[in-house]
């Protein structure tokens, strides 16, 4: 069994619990001073179908967005597609693509990559509010680098670093932010051969978008004017600071394997039902503090369901909401082995938010393991 240094795990804790209290002095009425709101919204379409919940169990990839120390349990090379249709209706898309690759025993390398697309959008003045001077194109991209490693048979972390872009053709801000998280699975009782469930009940903690404030930049910042003496001059105006929407999760989740069998030729039990329990508190520096709950049903880890409610105060009436989102999120995921000694695995996962006003947001993602 692998050993950690019990000091190590400490110092890991104690500045997760340090950094929020340095950061988190912020309530809802401080939202309009905080930017980089796409650091917020999970592209990945089979963590977003239970809310990101899980954040105490979340495997592969898509842990960079809720709880990074999840990529360390891929044992070779992890690909993800996704594609957001955000609040339908809106023309809204987000594109995110990464890769992970483990590095033996020294721990999992990641990158990847979410684009938030606008479309074109027309040019307006004070003088024509409808348009007609052409159209300019936003653009939102972040580029995360993540590593993670397995410490113990137990405890897990792993730390991501951010650069975050966002430009018109004449404007832009750009920023760093970074990411850090852990999980510890524990045994709860034991199985049929008095074995502990090691791995059933899990834990999780992680911050996110941590670092110093953004600002604008460009030519766009600047007008001309015409001085008293009729002198025609450029003057540049200045950008307030922005900060970053930092936040911290705590998760915790639990797995039910239903319909056990004992396997007495390689002493061992197998299930081909489970049923994962997950909860969820997030609580956010410049906005309300949400919580989230969420079930997810697995067959054969052929086919998983699963769906989940992420709550913040207010959520309940269209008067005292303040998000678009109306709480309710589902999912599902087929994934087809690839090879059955290599433990490839092909899945395509599908996963729908619930909105007021749109239609609500649509993901779907493909995933390779090799």
């Amino acid at each position: 069994m692998k050993r950690v240094n019990i000091n190590i795990v400490i110092c890991i804790f104690l500045s997760l619990l340090l950094f929020p209290t340095l950061t988190y002095s912020g309530n809802e009425q401080r939202a309009g001073q905080a930017g980089a709101s796409e650091l917020l919204i999970n592209p990945w379409s089979r963590s977003s179908g239970w809310g990101s919940c899980n954040s105490s169990s979340v495997r592969g990839l898509e842990a960079t967005f809720s709880n990074v120390a999840g990529t360390a349990f891929i044992k070779k090379t992890e690909l993800i597609f996704s594609r957001v249709t955000w609040l339908k209706g809106t023309d809204i898309f987000i594109n995110s693509f990464g890769l992970s690759q483990a590095l033996g025993e020294s721990g999992v390398l990641s990158l990847s990559v979410m684009s938030m697309d606008f479309g074109k959008i027309e040019i307006t003045t004070v003088d024509l509010p409808e348009g007609g001077l052409g159209t300019f194109h936003p653009n939102y991209t972040n580029i995360a680098l993540s590593f993670a490693k397995e410490f113990s048979n137990s405890i897990y972390g792993g730390a991501t670093i951010k650069i975050i872009n966002e430009k018109i053709s004449d404007l832009s801000a750009n920023g760093v932010a970074l990411d850090a998280g852990i999980q510890y699975i524990t045994g709860l009782g034991t199985n049929k051969l008095g074995k502990k469930n090691r791995d059933n009940l899990k834990f999780g903690i992680s911050l996110k978008n941590w670092g110093p404030t953004m600002k604008y930049r460009g030519d766009g910042m600047s007008i001309r004017a015409t001085t008293q003496s009729g002198v025609i001059m450029t003057a540049e105006n200045r950008s307030a600071d922005f900060e970053l929407p930092s936040l911290i999760n705590i998760g915790i989740s639990y797995d039910i394997k239903l319909f056990q069998k004992v396997d007495t030729i390689n002493n061992k039990i197998t299930s081909d039902h489970r049923i994962s329990l997950a909860l969820n508190y997030t609580s956010n520096s410049f906005t309300k503090d949400q919580f989230g709950f969420g079930l997810e049903y697995g067959l054969k880890n052929f086919l998983m369901i699963r769906g989940g409610y992420v709550y913040e105060k207010g959520i309940e009436s269209y008067d005292t909401r303040t998000t678009v989102f109306t709480g309710p999120t589902a999912g599902v995921t087929l994934q087809i082995p690839l090879g059955k000694e290599s433990g490839s695995t092909f899945s395509i996962d599908y996963s729908y938010r619930a909105t007021n006003p749109f239609d609500g947001t649509h993901s779907i993602g493909a995933k390779i393991t090799l």
